[in-house]
């Protein structure tokens, strides 16, 4: 599958929709107060502005559908959800183009502006919606007959695994999954999936094999009596970017975790690597950067005055730098104010405590205020960061807590962040037992990410810098 091919084939009906609708749009209002137009449509073509529309607002739409995730898992597109989405992305940007461009435009009744309003709806939804139904349905067309398919793993290798598979096979309209292999959890003589997949390796395999393969989808299929491993499968999925599908039992149909796209697919639970919608991403990210520049200006007086405070407690530099582990697993270099004496840490490395010794008088202040942390917000802005995620730490404390609880690992699919849910709930972790207790509400929040939970986050952390109660 070419997904840059079929990414360009909508980006170019989508401007091919926005270019037709605004044309008419425009002709039609200019043909409102002066009927003459339409005998004479050289007025059009002579008059600026249709130029700069023509050229501004297709782009305009594009970043709008970017935001929104519309060119992301270009290949798994239903129709129906296609039609609901393009409608309410419409309806957002008419109303911005509307207040934006037609408002100020020449007024002959209210009543024009409502009847400009509902045209330029009709014509851009309908061009926008008709283009990409044509290529929804074309790309459907070749998935349901083989043509194209998303490289599925099983993970499972006896009763469960061979039927999911002989189901999805069977299926009246197939979904697409182009089954490579089989990996085993727990070994047996015998594989009776064998029979229809050859058998890539083991567990411990996962990962490389997922690279290896280029898996899309994994599906688990184990047995009853291999339940135990199943939080070990989904934290090392949950590291790769893939879609997990696991077989429901009728706990799950009763509590109604299981959601089908189609209904002649198989049943399975899904779990999507995405948190949150795309377009809840796009804004995540614009929060970051207009707060945290909005901040490092606000707080230059609390830069200038913690740089001093920390140049006159002690000698050393004002920035103390630690490289810390971030999103993917990815190492960054974090800067904090130095609260710490000069070679404080030398040799392994130690968590700071109430009564730690290595803080300096006015170190012990910036901590309570969290002073020491505001040289962050750059780390933000150039995107290490994000205001709000789980605290980030150091590989040596990485190796240990994963030992105990590999859930951990779940972490690292975000940016880590200045403030978290543990940050606020917990405060700064003085040992690994409490990095562990600390953990669970970090999980927490990686379940339930949302611009709200974002906001109400920063909102309490305000609240306990400015009362003093960080721990």
């Amino acid at each position: 599958m070419n997904k840059k091919k079929q990414v360009a084939k909508y980006v170019i009906a989508d401007l091919l929709a926005a270019v037709l609708a605004w044309s008419l749009f425009f002709l039609y209002r200019k043909s409102v107060y002066d009927p003459e137009i339409q005998v004479n449509l050289g007025k059009v073509y002579a008059d600026a502005n249709y130029y700069v529309g023509v050229t501004i607002i297709p782009l305009f739409w594009l970043t709008l559908y970017a935001m929104a995730g519309t060119y992301r898992r270009i290949y798994r597109k239903s129709r129906l959800k296609e039609l609901g989405q393009t409608l309410i992305i419409t309806i957002i940007g008419i109303v911005i183009i509307f207040f934006a461009l037609i408002l100020d435009d020449i007024i002959i009744s209210y009543k024009t502006y409502y009847h400009s309003l509902i045209v330029l709806f009709v014509l851009h939804f309908g061009f926008t919606y008709i283009l990409r139904l044509i290529i929804a349905s074309h790309t459907a067309y070749k998935i349901h007959h083989k043509i194209i398919g998303f490289n599925t793993l099983i993970i499972g290798s006896n009763g469960n695994a061979v039927k999911v598979y002989t189901d999805i096979e069977n299926q009246e309209k197939h979904s697409g999954n182009k089954f490579i292999g089989f990996i085993n959890v727990e070994p047996y003589k015998d594989y009776k999936i064998g029979e229809f997949l050859p058998h890539l390796g083991s567990l411990s395999d996962l990962k490389s094999i997922v690279q290896e393969y280029e898996v899309e989808e994994v599906i688990i299929a184990i047995e009853r009596s291999e339940h135990k491993t199943i939080e070990m499968i989904i934290t090392q999925l949950q590291e790769l970017n893939v879609i997990i599908k696991i077989i429901p039992d009728m706990q799950d149909f009763l509590l109604g975790t299981v959601k089908v796209q189609s209904i002649f697919h198989t049943p399975l639970i899904q779990i999507s690597p995405d948190l949150m919608p795309p377009w809840q991403q796009s804004i995540k990210r614009a929060m970051d950067v207009v707060l945290s520049l909005i901040a490092m200006i606000i707080l230059i007086p609390f830069y200038v005055f913690t740089a001093i405070g920390v140049k006159l407690s002690s000698k050393g530099p004002i920035i103390y730098s630690q490289e810390r582990i971030g999103l993917h697993g990815k190492p960054f270099r974090m800067h904090k104010f130095r609260s710490m004496y000069s070679d404080a840490e030398k040799g392994v490395p130690m968590l700071s405590s109430k009564a730690d010794p290595r803080i300096t008088p006015f170190g012990r202040f910036m901590r309570k205020v969290r002073l020491d942390e505001i040289p962050q917000f750059y780390s933000v802005l150039i995107g290490d960061m994000s205001l709000v995620g789980p605290r980030p730490e150091r590989q040596y404390y990485i190796d240990q807590i994963v030992q105990r609880a590999p859930q951990y690992m779940l972490l690292q699919k975000v940016k880590p962040g200045i403030t978290s849910w543990g940050q606020v709930k917990f405060g700064y972790a003085e040992n690994v037992d409490e990095m562990i207790e600390r953990l669970k509400y970090d999980i927490l929040y990686i379940e339930n990410m949302s611009i709200a939970m974002d906001i109400k986050i920063m909102i309490y952390t305000v609240l306990i810098v400015v009362t003093g109660r960080g721990k």
